[in-house]
């Protein structure tokens, strides 16, 4: 008797649920409404900009922070290695 419980609340094997996983997921992925191309080049295009102008910022910002801190410890302020 207890040997009957013991099998009925066994999990399935591993390979199994993992087969079962994948499965669901493409299942899954085919019920999702996908973008347009057109969209995606879009977005992509301005998630590039986006990324670009905080690349332009924080480069200017690291600059004038190097050059202050040169400026504190030389008594020179230079600019990314240019300066007086």
């Amino acid at each position: 008797m207890a040997n009957a419980t013991k099998t009925k609340n066994k999990k399935p094997n591993w390979f199994r649920r993992a087969g079962a996983k994948i499965k669901e997921t493409f299942s899954e992925l085919k019920r999702v409404s996908w973008p347009k191309f057109t969209t995606v080049l879009k977005t992509t295009g301005v998630v590039l900009v986006i990324v670009a102008a905080f690349l332009v910022v924080v480069t200017l910002i690291e600059g004038g922070l190097t050059g202050i801190l040169s400026l504190l410890t030389t008594g020179k302020f230079t600019f990314f290695g240019l300066g007086a």
